[in-house]
C-alpha cells in the first residue's frame, strides 16, 4: 500500500469461519490510481467540434506570412463565428484547424478498502480538429462563416495549414452562457439550468449556482465538454426568485472581471413561483446506471491468501444492486469442494475520526447463510443487510477459504416511519426526540414521523445505505436552496439522521440532499471541489465511472406558526 495511506491501513478481525486476512490487496489487483474515463452512456456529451476529425500533424514555422482573424473575439456556443485570412498563398487550398482539449476528468485511487478522490485532471497536449478546407482567392484571402461549436470554454487557436505547415494563426475565446427551463411553477417545481463555456483546467472549469443570494452548489462540465446541466428545485415565497451561475472553485468568484481569466462571465435567470400546493411525498432520484470504466471495486477485496487457488467456481446473482433488505439469489457453479459452505457479506465498520493509531476501520464480515453444495452447485436466496451502502461482495466459503465471490451494490433509501399498526405516516421526516431515552438514542434522535412542523421546531430526516468511500461517505444538505452542511454515514453503518430546524415562515419548504466528494480524511493537496453539493451529480461526478448511483433527495415540509 502507498505510504500515504498507512493511516488508513485496515485492521482485520478474526472470525471462526474466516481466517485473519488482509484488505490491503484484492484478488488479482492492488491499489489502482487512475484518471477516470467518462462512462459511454452519458447523455448530452457534445461530439468533437466541427468535422470531429483529428487533424494530420503539421509544423508551426516562425516565419509564417499569413494572418488569421476571428470575429467575435469572445463568442458564445451556437453564435455566429467568422474566420478570415489574408497574406496566404493565392488560389491555394487551406485546411482550417481548431485547437481544443481532448478531455478533462477526475483522478481517483481505488483500493480494496475504499475509494480516494485525488483531484481534477485534464489533457495538457492540444488536440487539433479539422474545421474545413477552403481555397484562397487571387489575393491570398478567404472568409469562412460558421457557428461557435459546443466545446470547452476558454482560448482556442485556429490555424491555416498549407502543405503540412501552419501558414497563419489566430485565436478566440468561448465565453459562458446561461439558460433555465421552465421559468415558472409551484413550490417544488424542478427546473434545469444549463451553463456553457466551462473550461478543462482547474481555473475556469467550475461554476457555482446561487438562488436568491444563497449558495446551492457546484457545477461541472468536465465530461460534457464545458456544458453543465443541473436540476434545481423551486422554493421560497410566491413571486420572483433570482438564479445566478458564477465562475467558481466550489464557491463564487465575485470579481471575475479583475481576474487573470475574465471570460467566465456569470449568467442570471428569474424563476417565478406561482403557488404553494403544500408538502408532497419525498422524491429520490438516482442517476442512470452507467457501465463502470474501472474494473476494480472498493469493498470486495480480500488478500489472495484467503482464496482457494484451486477453485474454478463462478458465482452470479439474479440482481446485483438494490436497497438494504432487498433479496437476490446467488448461484454458484463449478465448485470442487463439497458439504457445508458459508455465504458471507463483506463489509467494514469504523470511521475516519479515530485514526491516531493508524487504524480507521476494520473488516467485519456478516454471515448470510449456511448452504450445502450439491453436484458442485449452490443456489440460495439471500437478504441484503441494511448496512453500509456502496460496493460489497458476497463470498462463498469452504472453511477459511473463499471459493468464489461476486459484487453487490447497495443503493441509498429513505427511512419509512410507521404507526403502531404498521401504516406509513411519513417518509424520512420526523420530529426530533431529545429525551435521551434508549429508543431515541437508537434512532439518533429521530422521533415520530410527520411532515408539518411549527416554525422554530427541530425535526429530522433519515436515510439508509450511505457508504464509506470518499464518493458516498457523506450527503450535502440544502434548506430552501441554501447549502447548510453535510452528514456522514460511516460510523452509523449507513444510517444517517439529519437534525434540522423548521424556518422561513409559514408555508412549504424544501430540503435537498445531494452527493459530495468527502475530502477531509484522508485529505490530498489538490483535491478541489470537495465538501460542497454536486449539482452535476448525474452527469459529471467521479463515482459514476465506478458504478455508484448516489441519488438526489427532495423533501418537502409544511411550516406553521
Amino acid at each position: 500500500m502507498n505510504t500515504k495511506f498507512k493511516r488508513i491501513i485496515i485492521a482485520i478481525t478474526s472470525l471462526a469461519m474466516l481466517a485473519s486476512v488482509s484488505l490491503t490487496t484484492a484478488q488479482g489487483a492492488d491499489t489502482v490510481t487512475t484518471v477516470l474515463k467518462a462512462p459511454k452512456e452519458l447523455v448530452g456529451v457534445p461530439a468533437l467540434p466541427f468535422t470531429g476529425l483529428k487533424s494530420a500533424p503539421f509544423t508551426t514555422p516562425t516565419n509564417a506570412s499569413g494572418a488569421i482573424a476571428i470575429a467575435p473575439q469572445t463568442a458564445l456556443v451556437g453564435g455566429d463565428l467568422t474566420i478570415t485570412g489574408k497574406s496566404l498563398p493565392a488560389n491555394t487550398p487551406v485546411q482550417l484547424v481548431w485547437g481544443t482539449t481532448e478531455n478533462a476528468s477526475w483522478s481517483v485511487e481505488v483500493t480494496p478498502a475504499t475509494v480516494n478522490y485525488l483531484g481534477v485532471n485534464f489533457t495538457t497536449l492540444p488536440l487539433y480538429i479539422d474545421i474545413t478546407t477552403i481555397t484562397t482567392d487571387a489575393q491570398g484571402a478567404f472568409t469562412y462563416k460558421t457557428k461557435t461549436p459546443s466545446d470547452f470554454g476558454g482560448t482556442h487557436d485556429v490555424y491555416a495549414i498549407v502543405a503540412g505547415a501552419a501558414a497563419g494563426k489566430g485565436g478566440m475565446q468561448i465565453g459562458r452562457t446561461f439558460e433555465m427551463s421552465p421559468k415558472s411553477g409551484a413550490i417544488g417545481t424542478p427546473f434545469t439550468v444549463t451553463y456553457t463555456g466551462l473550461g478543462p483546467k482547474l481555473y475556469g472549469s467550475g461554476g457555482a449556482l446561487i438562488y436568491d443570494n444563497k449558495y446551492v452548489g457546484e457545477l461541472q462540465g468536465r465530461w460534457t465538454r464545458g456544458t453543465a446541466k443541473a436540476i434545481v428545485i423551486a422554493t421560497g415565497r410566491v413571486g420572483k426568485h433570482y438564479v445566478t451561475a458564477n465562475a467558481a472553485l466550489s464557491f463564487s468568484y465575485l470579481n471575475i472581471l479583475q481576474s487573470p481569466d475574465p471570460f467566465g462571465t456569470p449568467g442570471t435567470g428569474i424563476f417565478t413561483i406561482t403557488k404553494d400546493n403544500g408538502a408532497f411525498k419525498p422524491i429520490i432520484t438516482y442517476p442512470a446506471l452507467l457501465t463502470p470504466t474501472v474494473d476494480q471495486k472498493a469493498g470486495i477485496g480480500i488478500s489472495t491468501s484467503a482464496f482457494d487457488t484451486n477453485s474454478t467456481a463462478v458465482a452470479t446473482l439474479s440482481t446485483n444492486r438494490g436497497v438494504g433488505e432487498s433479496k437476490t439469489t446467488i448461484k454458484v457453479t463449478g465448485l470442487s469442494t463439497t458439504g457445508t459452505h458459508n455465504l458471507v457479506w463483506s463489509t467494514v465498520v469504523g470511521n475516519r475520526f479515530n485514526c491516531a493509531t493508524g487504524t480507521c476501520w476494520v473488516y467485519s464480515p456478516i454471515p448470510l447463510a449456511t448452504v450445502e453444495a450439491v453436484n458442485g452447485t449452490i443456489e440460495n436466496e439471500i437478504t441484503i443487510p441494511s448496512h453500509l451502502g456502496g460496493w460489497h461482495s458476497i463470498q462463498v466459503m469452504s472453511g477459511d477459504k473463499i471459493e468464489a465471490q461476486v459484487s453487490y451494490y447497495v443503493k441509498q433509501s429513505i427511512v419509512e416511519f410507521k404507526d403502531s399498526k404498521g401504516k406509513i405516516i411519513s417518509y424520512g421526516t420526523a420530529s426530533w426526540d431529545g429525551s435521551g431515552s434508549l429508543e431515541a438514542l437508537a434512532k439518533a434522535g429521530s422521533g415520530v414521523g410527520k411532515t408539518t412542523f411549527k416554525e422554530g421546531e427541530e425535526f429530522t430526516i433519515s436515510v439508509r445505505g450511505v457508504g464509506w468511500t470518499q464518493m458516498d461517505n457523506t450527503l450535502a444538505v440544502s434548506y430552501d436552496n441554501a447549502h447548510i452542511g453535510y452528514g456522514c454515514g460511516f460510523n452509523s453503518n449507513g444510517y444517517v439522521v439529519f437534525r434540522l430546524r423548521a424556518t422561513g415562515g409559514p408555508g412549504t419548504h424544501i430540503i435537498n440532499l445531494r452527493p459530495l466528494l468527502y475530502t477531509q480524511q484522508p485529505s490530498f493537496a489538490n483535491a478541489q471541489f470537495g465538501m460542497v453539493p454536486f449539482l452535476t451529480w448525474d452527469s459529471d461526478f467521479p463515482g459514476l465511472a465506478l458504478g455508484y448511483q448516489i441519488p438526489m433527495y427532495t423533501f418537502a415540509i409544511n411550516v406553521t406558526k
